[in-house]
């Protein structure tokens, strides 16, 4: 299921050359179809309730009722909605005349970056090395989390009935257990392992260091997937800047990529993965708190961590944003994390509306790609599993809780299509970063050529000279 669900997700990504404008003028089309009809159906509800008596009632008048339905006898209702559908629909049109030409960019970048994949297909298998060095820091993260929970004295302790013993939750020594009196006045008691303690300082920090482990589990994470994301930026810009495509793309972009990042970037890369680490365990904190306080009363404080959560995650998703499109431009010119954090930063405002545009174009694409993938696998793991398929009858042997694979297969499905498709979706940033600087550093004449390609020329109604002329 997870090979065929690679394999789909592989054919999904080469069939996006062809078929990304029309998977997303089908979806526009559509959307605009069911308001459409929903505008109408409003309107014949407003046209078929007139004349019957108490249509003509306003929500003012009946006040608030529990039960919907109510409200869906007035013409007054089907009125509201129908002017909200209208609005949105004339919304939704106006968008789409004074962006056609920047949703025609976005899907032109999408098929470049199905073409550049086409080109470096070892970018796909990518995420295995980032599954790797994570599956790595999350093996230390818990050998020394262990050791560090475990680093005490064990404590044990009598366990036996309290309202019948008196020496019950009392500190034993299992050795001498059997030859004290314990066991006399009290049958059926056992000293049992209660838990690791100790009374030096470094037990009474132990929390501290717990708490450093996990800052040190954060940081090598983000690391990792920071190294990833640059060294697929660094493949992708060395694509998009060859000028004859795939003449002048370097032997293995992907390796050479991956050696430039370990070897000139890794400075800047753990830097952002600092600041990152450092935000997100300012939440793990925050979110200890508001489990330790769940059961106050005092509303105050519930309402100020909930705040400060709120800010911090907007925050982690800010500085993730800006630390991908800063690993693209550390990737292009080689420069440190805050000089590049900045460029990219006034880079995308010079574009924002571009920015957003594709950003909503590539979501929709991949999640729906994602469903697809998952979908059909499921349906084929559903029917193998519960029709028996004859050529595989002896094989397959019947399931009471056929269940268990088939998420397990789905589940699984979606993650391998996640893999595949965020390298996609890197390859679409890193491209539209190369797109935007194109545009700002050159002007289609003989000393500043352009390097977009033909489909994007003939959107912006550039003129690209022939590699000869350049």
């Amino acid at each position: 299921g997870l090979f065929i669900a690679m394999m789909l997700s592989l054919l999904f990504l080469v069939l996006l050359r062809f078929t990304a404008g029309v998977l997303f003028w089908i979806f526009i089309f559509g959307v605009i179809g069911i308001i459409g009809y929903g505008i109408w159906h409003c309107y014949w509800e407003y046209d078929h309730l007139k004349g019957i008596p108490g249509s003509d009632l306003t929500v003012y008048d009946i006040g608030f009722q529990t039960d919907f339905k109510v409200y869906l006898q007035l013409r007054q209702t089907w009125l509201a909605f129908m002017i909200i559908l209208c609005g949105v629909e004339v919304i939704i049109i106006l968008m789409l005349i004074f962006l056609r030409n920047r949703i025609r960019i976005a899907i032109a970048l999408l098929k470049e970056g199905s073409r550049a994949i086409g080109y470096i297909m070892s970018t796909l298998f990518y995420p295995i090395v980032t599954f790797l060095l994570i599956a790595i820091c999350i093996s230390y993260w818990a050998v020394t989390a262990v050791f560090l929970a475990t680093s005490g004295e064990p404590v044990y302790k009598v366990m036996a009935n309290q309202t019948l013993c008196k020496y019950a939750n009392l500190t034993c020594d299992p050795e001498t257990f059997n030859t004290t009196n314990v066991t006399k006045l009290c049958p059926g008691a056992q000293c049992t392992f209660a838990f690791y303690g100790g009374e030096s300082l470094y037990h009474k920090y132990i929390f501290i260091f717990q708490l450093a482990n996990a800052f040190v589990f954060l940081w090598l994470v983000n690391f990792a997937i920071a190294l990833g994301q640059c060294t697929l930026a660094g493949a992708f810009a060395s694509y998009y800047w060859a000028y004859r495509k795939p003449a002048d793309i370097p032997l293995w972009p992907l390796f050479s990529s991956f050696g430039r990042a370990i070897r000139y970037h890794t400075g800047s890369l753990a830097f952002g993965a600092l600041i990152l680490a450092i935000v997100q365990l300012i939440r793990v904190i925050l979110e200890y708190l508001d489990h330790k306080l769940k059961g106050t009363q005092n509303s105050f404080t519930r309402f100020l961590l909930c705040c400060l959560q709120c800010c911090f995650w907007c925050l982690e998703k800010f500085l993730k944003f800006i630390n991908r499109n800063a690993y693209i431009m550390i990737a292009i010119y080689g420069k440190n994390f805050c000089t590049s954090a900045k460029e990219a930063f006034f880079l995308l405002m010079r574009n924002v509306v571009r920015v957003a545009v594709l950003d909503k174009v590539t979501d929709f694409l991949l999640f729906l790609g994602k469903i697809l993938v998952a979908g059909g696998v499921g349906v084929l793991a559903f029917f193998f599993f519960t029709q028996r398929i004859p050529v595989f009858a002896q094989e397959v042997p019947m399931l009471n809780y056929y269940w268990v694979p088939l998420l397990t297969v789905i589940i699984g499905s979606y993650l391998v299509a996640h893999g595949f498709f965020s390298v996609y979706a890197m390859c679409v940033d890193t491209l539209f970063l190369c797109f935007c600087e194109d545009l700002e550093r050159n002007d289609g004449s003989t000393a500043k050529p352009y390097f977009m390609s033909a489909s994007l020329h003939r959107i912006l109604g550039k003129k690209k000279l022939s590699p000869k002329k350049a």
